[in-house]
């Protein structure tokens, strides 16, 4: 039986400063990190010791050398957060992975208050630049300029899943489920054909099928082996195809339907893979395609529809879920993905509402109606990056949801309250209310791990290997008995 579906995701974020002639991406991405006001655990270090991004799914290691952040350089670019997050710099750029969630709709929420965290942060750190700069930041995928930045997508996988065969049936879902998962965007780059628009702000920026890096030569189907977890049980699928989205029910639709897929994958019963004969040229192609109906060309030499692909994989969830014990998280995802793609047969624009790509097309009609301008006015650039600025009063984005033109997910009181408090249902409870209650002796966090100082030199490191344990259920009653770490310690053994 397929293993829970463990989920997350991280995000780097776009920043920029305004009348600077001098923006340095690292030291103001630093100062996003260090003034965000719940960042408070500033001597924790991030353990870097189960960090293995070179180890490839396909059974062999790349030599390159690993450089860790030691002392103050590691305390100074990482933040471990109450909900159990991560905020920390990553390439030149602030990225926040959410605490492992246990539903798509959890990953939606968590993602939320991310942003809310780079929000307060850049309030704060807005008020230590002169008064004639202002920092801004963007929850995108591209600068324009030819540079992509990076959302990537976890799923615990079962291990002893031959790493072929997922990739035999990823391949294709990843390139077609951008007719629900893309953010959209005006132009192309990297060396994509012209186009107006298209549905997918990463879509240019792969060149090969599968592979190791995540920023040069960048790969449909990601092969890094780090799970985060007992390494014998467990793999963690690292999907960096998609595009961040500011539509909830775009992350929740992609998560949710992705994971879905995992579930059949390990459990057999999917019939032979659908194999395009060129994933790369089709991702592009996909991405360029409004109507989601262009004839995508197979290796066996017919064509489909990425609409058509699409449902075959829904329809295959729908029956899947028949026969399985009842889960409504589940259902409602295969229900939403179902009515989607009807939709997206019928008239894509219908879901401008919800759907990321179709909210952003639409946005961009009006303004060019309005103004009476082509698709090559620089203005649309400019519109299509507000609508992804996380301000609340300036993005256009929240514009359009305060005017009741958005589909919600989740509440903005759950999201203030995600901001702090970590999920109920994965080991990031116990890490969230570890932080919460004895931050003053948390020595180091990981994922899978967690050190406390318990002498002048000693640290005594507890491993979660399982994600999902640590959970509400599993220690809310040992942590409300336990008043230091020492008892904490004692109670857990005993």
């Amino acid at each position: 039986m397929a293993i829970p579906k463990i989920l997350g995701t991280e995000t780097e974020y776009g920043i920029t400063i305004k009348n600077s002639a001098k923006f340095d991406p690292i030291s103001h991405s630093i100062l996003i990190v260090n003034s965000y006001p719940g960042g408070q655990h500033v001597q924790i270090i991030w353990d870097y010791e189960e960090e293995s991004p070179f180890t490839d799914a396909r059974g062999f290691k790349v030599d390159r050398k690993i450089e860790t952040p030691k002392g103050q350089e590691n305390t100074t670019i990482n933040k471990i957060l109450a909900n159990g997050a991560r905020l920390y710099v990553d390439h030149a750029h602030p990225e926040f992975s959410t605490p492992e969630c246990s539903t798509p709709r959890e990953v939606v929420l968590y993602e939320k208050a991310g942003e809310h965290v780079l929000h307060q942060s850049m309030v704060q750190a807005n008020t230590v630049l002169p008064p004639d700069q202002q920092m801004l930041i963007y929850k995108n995928n591209s600068d324009y300029k030819g540079n992509s930045y990076g959302y990537h997508e976890n799923y615990l996988v079962d291990r002893h899943l031959p790493f072929e065969r997922l990739c035999d049936y990823l391949m294709t879902f990843l390139v077609t489920r951008q007719i629900y998962a893309g953010a959209g965007k005006i132009g192309a780059e990297n060396g994509g054909r012209q186009t107006h628009f298209q549905l997918s702000q990463r879509a240019d920026f792969f060149e090969t099928e599968i592979g190791l890096d995540t920023m040069v030569k960048r790969p449909i189907i990601n092969t890094r082996d780090e799970p985060h977890a007992d390494p014998n049980k467990y793999r963690r699928l690292h999907v960096i195809t998609g595009d961040v989205n500011m539509a909830e029910f775009s992350t929740y639709l992609k998560v949710g339907a992705t994971a879905l897929l995992l579930a059949m994958i390990e459990d057999d019963v999917l019939p032979e893979p659908l194999k395009l004969k060129n994933p790369v040229a089709a991702m592009r192609e996909v991405s360029r395609d409004l109507t989601c109906k262009t004839p995508l060309l197979l290796e066996n030499g017919q064509r489909m529809t990425a609409i058509e692909i699409q449902q075959e994989f829904q329809y295959r969830a729908q029956r899947y879920i028949s026969t399985q014990p009842p889960n409504p998280a589940n259902e409602e995802v295969v229900k939403a993905w179902g009515e989607t793609l009807d939709t997206l047969r019928r008239d894509p624009l219908e879901l401008s509402h919800q759907l990321d790509w179709a909210i952003k097309f639409e946005l961009l009609q009006h303004y060019r109606e309005k103004h009476q301008c082509g698709w090559d006015d620089p203005r649309l650039q400019m519109v299509d990056l507000q609508y992804h600025d996380i301000r609340p009063d300036k993005s256009l984005y929240y514009l359009l949801q305060r005017q009741g033109k958005i589909a919600r997910m989740v509440a903005d009181d759950e999201i203030r309250r995600a901001v702090t408090q970590p999920p109920d249902d994965t080991r990031a409870y116990f890490r969230g209310h570890c932080l919460q209650k004895y931050a003053n002796r948390v020595y180091g966090v990981s994922w899978g791990a967690i050190s406390f100082e318990v002498g002048e030199k000693a640290v005594k490191r507890i491993l979660m290997p399982e994600p999902t344990k640590g959970t509400r259920r599993h220690v809310q009653e040992l942590l409300e008995k336990s008043a230091s770490v020492e008892e904490l310690l004692t109670n857990l053994v005993s």
